[in-house]
């Protein structure tokens, strides 16, 4: 994908395929839920198209949307929740700040002290989190393996402590139902990758929705959209 026209050789107008996209990463509805209410707007698009489009753009707009995060706080909420592929069960590893914005994601086939431990690192890693004074996680036995690993390595602040009480990661738990919600019209996925870039453009979306982006407020319709189609080179 050219940063120059991203929408090189498609079909399509770029802002309808955007539409689509962000309507798909935003609302509850299925590929056919929109492919009908493109056709009440007078334009057949086919379901496997908008299909298509989302697993093309998503990532990409998530990765475009990352160097406009606003900073978070230091104290983390650390948590997975399920996602279904292939009609089993695989982990989302989520987390958010004291102010519910979202920190991270990870996607992984286990839930063990290996995939804490990228989780952890991806985090360290992100250029909008700040250095965690404290990280709250639920009773799983991998957190604190992978927390002391990671502190001996010096990954992780020698001041940095561990917290395993549950009533604490109750803001992650709440954050994970908008994800959710968006995962059931679909009814699972048919493999890991199409998940993941699915995954990917939900998260910036919800990351957008919540105000986490500079110049769009929380709630702000209007912001969104003009940000995505920034991001993409529509401005006007």
């Amino acid at each position: 994908m050219t940063e120059q026209n991203p929408f090189k050789w498609r079909h399509f107008q770029a802002d309808i395929i955007l539409l689509c996209v962000r309507w798909y990463l935003r609302y509850a509805l299925s590929y056919r839920d929109l492919e009908e209410i493109m056709l009440e707007r007078g334009l057949h698009v086919d379901h496997s198209t908008i299909c298509r489009w989302v697993q093309q753009y998503a990532p990409e707009l998530e990765k475009r949307c990352r160097p406009h995060l606003k900073p978070t706080t230091d104290s983390w909420r650390v948590d997975e929740t399920y996602i279904k592929v292939k009609k089993e069960w695989v982990y989302l590893y989520r987390a958010v700040d004291s102010q519910g914005n979202t920190l991270e994601f990870w996607f992984s086939p286990t839930r063990n002290a290996e995939a804490a431990k990228c989780f952890f690192l991806k985090m360290l890693a992100a250029s909008h989190t700040s250095e965690p004074r404290v990280i709250n996680v639920d009773k799983n036995a991998a957190y604190p393996k992978a927390f002391n690993d990671l502190k001996a390595a010096g990954k992780i602040p020698k001041n940095c402590e561990l917290r395993q009480v549950k009533y604490l990661n109750n803001i992650v738990e709440q954050n994970h139902r908008f994800i959710k919600r968006l995962t059931k019209p679909g009814m699972g996925f048919f493999s890991f990758e199409t998940a993941w870039r699915t995954l990917q453009g939900f998260e910036a979306m919800n990351m957008m929705r919540k105000g986490q982006l500079q110049g769009v407020k929380k709630g702000d319709i209007r912001s969104q959209i003009a940000l995505v189609n920034k991001l993409f080179g529509m401005a006007a």
